[in-house]
């Protein structure tokens, strides 16, 4: 499927509901602008606007989708947990 013509966050692997949801919050309409989007910023915007900190594994559906939409190959969201384990662990 050409990115560009996801029309709907579902679409994306590994977005359901709740994850379409959590676009939402954050300022989110198309698919398309995760695109140029940083995961970790967007779990530090959702834990801000939901006033609680998110699990992990929601920061792990983030990269996915956002690897996903700058065209990489559709992966498990689990697949991308030792890369955020990796990068936070860099950045304390």
């Amino acid at each position: 499927m050409i990115r560009s013509e996801i029309k709907n966050f579902q679409d994306i692997p590994n977005i359901g509901k709740a994850m379409e949801k959590d676009f939402i919050l954050i300022g989110l309409k198309e698919p398309m602008e995760l695109a140029n989007k940083d995961p970790y910023q967007m779990y530090q915007e959702l834990c801000y606007v939901t006033q609680q900190k998110q699990d992990p594994c929601v920061l792990d559906v983030f990269i996915s989708a956002v690897n996903y939409m700058q065209g990489g190959p559709p992966k498990k969201w689990w697949e991308f947990t030792q890369e955020r384990k990796v990068m936070l662990a860099g950045k304390k």
